[in-house]
């Protein structure tokens, strides 16, 4: 039986990245030959992009976790964890839906943030029903702590909500988005090894293997912009991995970069864009006197160092961020620091 596990662990990440992959390419075509495109703002010439290709990597993701529950259920003949892994995706698929409606109607240009929060309230609901997760939480600096029914109807909610809408917020760099979404997932797949958790493994493979896929699209200079439909999903399936493997305090570590981003972002009321100002090499400037996003900070240090900076210097250098995060995370993890 192990080499049917093995079959499908194999077959899943192919799936994840070959369908990602190949519907990235196509979207790209019909994004362009639809106008559903939009300017990449950190670039001189201001290229125009296809927008909402997050979408190949939803479908991917779905597609491959079909098939890992057609395997589980009629081959390995296991029934373990399929609540949880059908959860899982009913709130990914609605993360998804409410950004890409976001996308293709572009909320983004003409509802309030407060609204948009409220909008993605119902993505909890999946897990609420449920009552996913554990009531009992190590804090950091604190220890246990039984939260009770506020758990399930409190804590997931703004949790879900939280993450869903704040990884939104660290975006607008050609790589960056989805290179974090690498990142993070291949930690969480790392503690939920470690843990015991080798559905949660599987399904964290999966997603990096999907993002992959997009990864080589979007990475610098970007073919396509992952759109709302895919950092909504990213910060749903955070949640989702912090309340189903009792990893919440992993996830607050390794959600840092995106809690300060939302910090940052309150000093200007939202109102202030990640997006610098190129020059005619692509060598990018300041755009505000002060900071409102990590970008900034980031291009700022940058800027002290090299004298100029590009944009896939500050990706770059926004990922180093967060694997030292990760790293931090793993240690805590081992030994138990905080």
């Amino acid at each position: 039986m192990i080499w049917l596990e093995i079959l499908t662990i194999i077959v899943t990440f192919l799936v994840g990245f070959f369908v990602s992959f190949v519907l990235c390419k196509k979207w790209i075509k019909l994004a362009r030959a639809n106008q559903l495109v939009g300017k990449d703002m950190n670039k001189y010439e201001k290229k125009m992009v296809a927008e909402a290709g997050g979408i190949a990597v939803v479908v991917a993701i779905v597609a491959s976790l079909m098939i890992y529950l057609f395997f589980k259920t009629f081959i390995l003949n296991s029934n373990t964890q399929i609540i949880e892994i059908l959860t899982l995706l009913i709130t990914f698929i609605f993360a998804c839906f409410i950004g890409f409606i976001d996308d293709i109607l572009g909320w983004k240009k003409g509802i309030a943030g407060w609204k948009k929060i409220l909008i993605t309230i119902p993505v909890a609901i999946p897990l609420i029903v449920i009552n996913a997760g554990h009531s009992i939480m190590s804090l950091p600096f604190i220890g246990p702590v039984n939260f009770g029914i506020i758990y399930p109807l409190v804590i997931v909610p703004l949790a879900l909500v939280g993450t869903t809408n704040g990884y939104n917020l660290l975006a607008g760099f050609n790589g960056l988005e989805s290179g974090l979404g690498i990142l993070i997932f291949l930690a969480l797949g790392i503690v939920s090894l470690t843990t015991g958790q080798l559905w949660l493994a599987l399904i964290a493979g999966i997603i990096i293997c999907a993002l992959i896929g997009f990864w080589i699209f979007n990475k610098f200079p970007a073919k396509v912009f992952p759109g709302d439909s895919l950092t909504y999903s990213l910060g749903a399936l955070v949640g989702c991995f912090a309340i189903l493997g009792n990893m919440e305090k992993v996830a607050f570590f390794l959600f840092i970069p995106f809690i300060l981003e939302g910090f940052l972002k309150l000093r200007s009321k939202f109102k202030a864009e990640n997006f610098a100002i190129p020059n005619r090499d692509n060598s990018l400037e300041l755009r505000y006197k002060k900071n409102y996003s990590l970008t900034h900070i980031a291009l700022r240090i940058l800027k002290k160092m090299k004298g100029k900076a590009y944009e896939k210097d500050v990706v770059y250098l926004l990922l180093v961020f967060e694997l030292i995060l990760i790293l931090f995370t793993l240690i805590n993890l081992f030994f138990n620091i905080l």
